[in-house]
């Protein structure tokens, strides 16, 4: 109870929008979730926990190393936007 009012207080702007604590907070559980139903799913396909595990495990990995990579081209695409918008107005 008392770590929840905490992270209320925290995560509440004055302008209604979330703040990096609350988007971080949000994120960790997002991919807790997602995890999760990985590990499920293997598990009603293969009927081996251990199985599931191990799949659920890869697949933190390989969706946090593939997000990076996918936010790092949304940037670089985000740039050479501004940068053509840029030379076109010079």
């Amino acid at each position: 109870m008392f770590l929840d009012q905490v992270i209320k207080k925290r995560a509440a702007l004055p302008s209604g929008k979330d703040s990096n604590l609350k988007s971080l907070l949000k994120s960790i559980s997002w991919r807790i979730v997602g995890t999760l139903d990985t590990i499920v799913i293997s598990y009603i396909i293969t009927g081996k926990l251990t199985m599931a595990i191990s799949i659920g495990s890869v697949e933190v990995i390989s969706k946090l190393l593939l997000y990076y990579l996918h936010e790092r081209v949304w940037e670089n695409i985000s740039k050479e936007k501004t940068h053509e918008t840029n030379k076109e107005f010079a």
